[in-house]
């Protein structure tokens, strides 16, 4: 800091040399003065401003917390001593001591500084704190220099209000659409009325304690690191912005665990069936999506609303901090043509220089003192207007909220149907969006209006400043003059005459300087827009790819299962879409919050930069002829303008990689949410799949007839043991050929395919390696390639190898499930011919007059096993992989070699225990 200070202190001393040569040639008279002033003043004020002049380098520009050269701005000099000062917080004076301070050309020497000052400042920059307003009429009555955080802080907390609404909007519709079809339910008498009751006092009281632990946790992290409730700092600010994100997004993924959670305890406690489950489930989903589309697209037009209404409120601040930054600006020039005038005088020796020193600090005293006696006046005004203002709109914000409240009731009490969902979402989105539309324009009103009351404030003190003046000066010449000199009555007036003459150009100058300052704040304006449209654009376009490389990943989930219903499909990519919207348009919140935290964080040097520029086009702009001295001064300050314009660039351009990257991390975060709710939701369809498929398989694997023909050979004396071990071997053996079969044309399968995969790996490779070094060595020919370009084709080609090996590898997984498929189809079969032949030889051999089933033939399956296809799809990817399906497959005809077991078993036995080994027989038969 200190190395720093001296740095900053000698580029100080330089610029205040070459200013002080141009004032020299552009104001002589001022400039005497001033010499005049400062030898007269007492050495308690000479050592004053001998420090100011040196610390009011290392301090911002505007901030009125730096010592100045009439100690008015010290804090320790304050009347009220006792007054607790934050850490790096601008304390809140009298203009007496500002406008006080101008008297000494504090202010003239501050605005024509042009050096940005040190990172040192730069790094408390974020831990200073500045006051913490809850509407826009309190920042009217801020300090110029928290004006910017002020009014992003406003921002923010309107997206977060936006963000409130627009959630419980959401819930009230689900509620809502819940409630309807299970209203539809108990009209077709599916579940009873206390089943209705319940399922929607559950779903109640769960919402309520979801908001309640979200509710807790906001207030912990408003609570946390709030030493004083007034003000706040930009450090804690980003904190809470990422802890209410991050709570937020917690809330968001048990809302929908909840509604899924209640959707599936409805579904079995009405007992309806698995295809109207679905249904239920996709129609339900389908809503969803549709509150979800309408709330996006509200999102969206209402943060452009927000947007512009910053715009709109900047514009309202520099209006009224442009006319108060004038009153004493004009005074000290009207200041400045008296004591020139004086000056004269002096020279023609009709007035002393005591006499002149006298006279112009007996009018600078008395003048300042009435101008801070206004002002404090016009201050009190406009806190006592704004306080009562405020109140008022909280009054009519209250009525507003009542009325809205009714009406809402109004409209959720209504009976809707199912028809008629789509009919209320829309209906009650519309009056949602009236509500907010008119305490929007009641907000914006009462803005326009309390600007118009303060500006009309500052109008009158204008007013009232330039009449004090002109009295005094009038004393001044009129009454003084005469007495103090030998000039009589006529030249006193002619003075005073000259002094009117002298101040009306100098009126028309601070005239063009105002519009000249007014249109340079609108060009900068127009750039932020225009920055803030193109960051809007960019913003849109990575939602889209991030919407559409999700939507690409759950496809190919989905399509490598290959085992559910087209239906079962439709739910999986519907909830993922739910879900995904709801994902992206949270994490649109964020990307606007971060916005207006970055535009926090650089506010500081943008305000100094633009004053510099404004110091520059109006120095430029008031001197058309210039020596060269001047030249070359303007030629510096260009450059010196140029050096921290890509300083803020850079700089600017490491908070965006800063934000950006916390973003990444918050979406990468999201979807980790994303990939575990669908991965829960996949699991569930497949578990409804599977017991579905299970229960259709025991209706059509013929247990009965199993079970029934276990006892018939159980109690036949046809059956001896030599032609029941026979038969049983007989048909082992058929079972490890068809085995034996089975395993050898696997093996042959997936060795083909793996033979088959190496050498598309090959070929691709080599073609894929020809093709790069083709555009490598045209890269490395070309002169303009740079490392990072060669770098970058680098990783085109590993991620390119990486796309090719996961794409081969894909279709060789699905070949290998393909062919699996079709041996395991035969496999089966051959099994079922195989049992049913042994079925059929067992009960002509115990004479059982039972019925047998038709065996299946050799080109065509039965339907129990079409269906059951699909399902061995899956089986077989998952045999595929651990190599054990010959386990797997086996295991589905273990009745039948239990049958067999107990044919043998029985043999042995004899025929004088049939009934003694019958129990046990079917027992183990059956299992």
């Amino acid at each position: 800091q200190k190395d720093d200070s001296q740095r900053l202190l000698e580029s100080f001393n330089a610029d205040e040399k070459e200013r002080t040569l141009m004032k020299n040639k552009a104001e002589p008279y001022t400039a005497k003065e001033e010499m005049v002033l400062e030898e007269s003043e007492s050495p308690l004020n000479s050592n004053i401003t001998a420090f100011a002049l040196k610390a009011k380098v290392i301090y911002p520009i505007n901030q009125k917390f730096r010592p100045l050269a009439d100690g008015s701005s010290n804090p320790s000099l304050h009347e009220n001593p006792k007054q607790a000062v934050l850490p790096n917080q601008v304390v809140e004076t009298s203009m007496s001591g500002s406008l006080g301070s101008l008297s000494q050309g504090d202010k003239e020497d501050c605005s024509s500084s042009t050096t940005i000052h040190s990172t040192t400042s730069d790094d408390r920059f974020q831990a200073r704190a500045f006051l913490k307003v809850t509407s826009f009429p309190e920042v009217l009555t801020c300090e110029s220099f928290d004006v910017k955080l002020c009014l992003c802080s406003l921002t923010l907390k309107d997206l977060m209000l936006l963000d409130t609404e627009l959630r419980k909007e959401k819930h009230v519709m689900f509620t809502q659409v819940f409630k309807i079809y299970l209203t539809d339910f108990h009209r077709k008498k599916k579940i009873t009325d206390d089943l209705l009751k319940k399922i929607l006092l559950n779903q109640e009281n769960d919402f309520e304690e979801l908001q309640k632990q979200l509710d807790s946790r906001l207030q912990n992290t408003e609570m946390s690191g709030a030493h004083n409730s007034e003000y706040q700092t930009l450090e804690d600010l980003e904190r809470k912005e990422r802890e209410y994100s991050e709570h937020v997004i917690d809330n968001m993924e048990a809302f929908w665990k909840q509604t899924d959670k209640a959707q599936q305890d409805f579904l079995d406690q009405s007992k309806c069936s698995s295809a109207k489950a679905t249904k239920i489930m996709m129609d339900l989903t389908e809503k969803m999506i549709a509150v979800e589309s309408l709330l996006s697209e509200s999102q969206d037009l209402q943060a452009m609303d927000i947007q512009e209404r910053l715009f709109n409120w900047e514009l309202m601040v520099k209006m009224i901090d442009s006319l108060k930054s004038s009153i004493p600006e004009e005074c000290k020039g009207r200041l400045n043509i008296v004591s020139n005038i004086l000056d004269h005088l002096t020279v023609k020796n009709n007035l002393s220089v005591r006499q002149k020193e006298e006279l112009l600090t007996d009018l600078h005293k008395a003048f300042w003192e009435q101008l801070a006696h206004y002002s404090n006046e016009c201050m009190q005004q406009s806190k006592d207007l704004i306080l009562k203002r405020l109140e008022c709109r909280v009054k009519k914000k209250e009525e507003f909220k009542r009325r809205q409240e009714a009406e809402q009731e109004s409209l959720l009490s209504k009976t809707f149907l199912t028809e008629d969902v789509h009919n209320f979402l829309k209906a009650y989105h519309e009056l949602l969006e009236k509500h907010w539309q008119a305490q929007w324009d009641l907000e914006e009103e009462d803005d326009c209006e309390s600007t118009e009351a303060v500006t009309n404030l500052y109008k009158e003190l204008y007013s009232k400043a330039s009449h004090a003046l002109a009295e005094l000066v009038t004393e001044l010449f009129l009454q003084t003059l005469p007495v103090v000199t030998s000039l009589s009555v006529r030249e006193c007036e002619l003075l005073k005459e000259e002094w009117q003459e002298n101040l009306v150009p100098q009126l028309e100058k601070w005239q063009n300087h105002r519009q000249r300052r007014w249109k340079l704040f609108q060009e900068q304006l127009l750039q932020e827009k225009e920055l803030w449209i193109t960051e809007y654009a960019l913003s849109a376009v990575m939602q889209k790819h991030l919407s559409e490389k999700q939507e690409k990943i759950i496809q190919g989930v989905v399509s490598r299962l290959g085992c559910l219903s087209d239906k079962s499909v439709s739910y999986i990519l519907l909830k993922h879409r739910l879900l995904l919207c709801s994902v992206l348009r949270r994490l649109a919140f964020r990307r606007a919050g971060m916005a207006a935290l970055a535009r926090m964080r650089l506010s500081r040097k943008k305000s100094l930069l633009q004053e510099l520029r404004e110091q520059h086009t109006l120095q430029k702009g008031s001197s058309l002829c210039q020596d060269e001295d001047q030249w070359q001064l303007q030629k510096a300050v260009e450059s010196h303008i140029r050096e921290e314009e890509e300083k803020l660039e850079e700089e600017t351009q490491e908070t965006n990689l800063e934000f950006h990257q916390q973003l990444v991390t918050e979406i990468q975060e999201a979807l980790q949410f994303l990939q575990q709710h669908m991965e829960q939701v996949i699991g569930q369809t497949l578990l409804q799949y599977a017991r579905g498929v299970a229960e259709k398989k025991s209706s059509d694997d013929g247990q009965d007839f199993k079970e029934r023909l276990v006892e018939s050979a159980v109690e036949s004396v046809y059956g001896t043991s030599n032609n029941i071990n026979r038969l049983v071997q007989n048909y082992y053996q058929q079972l490890g050929k068809i085995t034996e079969g089975y395993e050898g044309k696997k093996l042959q399968h997936l060795t083909s395919l793996q033979a088959e995969r190496n050498e598309r790996i090959r070929l691709k490779n080599k073609e894929n390696e020809l093709t790069l070094e083709e555009k490598h060595t045209k890269g490395l020919l070309n002169v303009s390639s740079t490392v990072h370009q060669r770098i970058a084709l680098q990783q085109k080609k590993i991620f390119t190898q990486f796309e090719l090996q996961q794409q081969i590898r894909l279709e060789s997984l699905k070949q290998k499930l393909l062919g699996l498929h079709c041996l395991e189809t035969e496999f089966e079969n051959q099994l079922k011919e195989a049992e049913q032949d042994f079925v059929s030889e067992l009960a002509v051999l115990t004479r059982v007059p039972l019925t047998v089933k038709k065996k299946p033939s050799k080109r065509s399956k039965p339907a129990g096993e079409k269906r059951n296809s699909k399902r061995q799809t899956f089986q077989s990817s998952k045999s595929a992989e651990r190599d054990d399906s010959h386990e797997n497959i086996q295991e589905p005809h273990g009745t039948t070699s239990g049958l067999c077991r107990e044919m043998s078993h029985s043999s042995h036995e004899g025929e004088t225990e049939p009934r003694k080994n019958s129990k046990m027989l079917k027992k183990k038969g059956s299992r």
